[in-house]
């Protein structure tokens, strides 16, 4: 098959090896690359073991008791330390949800980082509800356990409200819709403020993840109105030019084209895809531009190199700028493999 011949075995070898500085990489390839079922003895003394070294302790062991890192409260500030990114970054790590820090700190988000009407905001208010915070908290939590929880199902479906402006009528003589402050996100079709009021792809991609990784069974009429809308704006450019309306700059910005980890607010083709793959789209010829872009950036070891990193502004380094990284070596491979199968 087309996946088998993009994947060379002294690859997998690597992402397998025992690594106590990366422990995250062989669960991610045991159970993604390698189909092992999560709920094996194999995969769970490998999940064990990255709870026990690595990134994951170090950043749990940075956590206040009460269930924040830094201060209480929200929890957007400072980048990047404080308890979003804290928890975003756990959840990139696969980190166990059933953990009582873990927990804990989902449950401090649940609490604290949403506004009245259940949308997560860097304020709390809806200021700050934008785009890139709904999703990124939204996947990190599903990820970490947390579908069923009702402030997270709230939270959802706000988001998935808020990018289509469906299921709303009339208040008073004027039709209204509580998700759209010219501050905050100022329209439907995924418009923001931080992108000038313009649609937002990097806002959207983070939707669409999430989204994604609700199971078909659990989505509603506006979840699944939510993912149209994603998969229409996102397939409205050719993801390999990410030429996206950027009304600050007269070209794409250079991070969608720079592969690394962690991922935050910023996105970059590879997380696109990750998302349009999961909502999919399988073998897309609208993707094919971009898978090639990926493949175009494989070593002749079938390795990629780490183009973007937050080390030296997060709790822990990840990897090396510029050296073969496991991390996008395995995002890259994810990708491919959910593109050819």
């Amino acid at each position: 098959m087309i996946w088998e011949k993009k994947v060379q075995q002294s690859v997998i070898d690597w992402l397998l090896e025992e690594d106590e500085n990366n422990p995250s990489i062989r669960y991610f390839t045991l159970i993604d690359l390698l189909g092992e079922e999560p709920e094996s003895r194999k995969v769970a003394q490998v999940r064990a073991k990255l709870m026990a070294c690595g990134p994951v302790p170090k950043i749990l062991s940075k956590q206040h008791t009460d269930g924040y890192w830094v201060e209480p409260g929200a929890g957007y500030r400072p980048k990047y330390t404080s308890t979003v990114w804290s928890l975003i970054m756990l959840a990139e790590l696969g980190a166990d949800g059933s953990e009582p820090s873990v927990w804990k700190a989902c449950d401090y988000i649940l609490d604290h980082t949403r506004g009245k009407n259940g949308y997560f905001s860097i304020y709390a208010t809806q200021t700050g509800a934008v785009h890139c915070l709904q999703g990124n908290l939204a996947a990190a939590l599903i990820d970490l356990g947390m579908i069923n929880d009702p402030r997270l199902i709230e939270a959802i479906d706000w988001m998935a409200r808020s990018a289509t402006g469906e299921g709303f009528g009339s208040v008073g003589e004027k039709d209204v819709n509580p998700h759209y402050i010219r501050s905050g996100i100022s329209g439907p079709g995924f418009l923001c403020s931080a992108n000038d009021h313009q649609p937002c792809a990097w806002g959207a991609v983070k939707v669409a993840l999430a989204l994604s990784k609700i199971p078909p069974e659990k989505r509603s009429p506006q979840v699944n109105s939510a993912i149209n809308a994603g998969i229409d704006f996102l397939l409205s450019k050719d993801p390999a030019a990410a030429d996206y309306p950027h009304p600050y700059a007269k070209k794409p910005s250079g991070s969608w084209f720079k592969f690394g980890f962690p991922i935050f607010y910023v996105t970059d083709v590879l997380q696109n895809l990750a998302s349009l793959l999961g909502l999919g789209l399988a073998g897309d010829q609208r993707l094919r531009n971009a898978i090639e872009l990926v493949e175009s950036k494989q070593d002749d070891a079938g390795r990629w190199k780490m183009e973007y990193t937050y080390n030296g502004k997060t709790w822990v380094d990840i990897e090396e700028k510029r050296q073969p990284s496991k991390w996008v070596t395995y995002r890259a491979l994810s990708v491919l493999k959910r593109y050819y199968h």
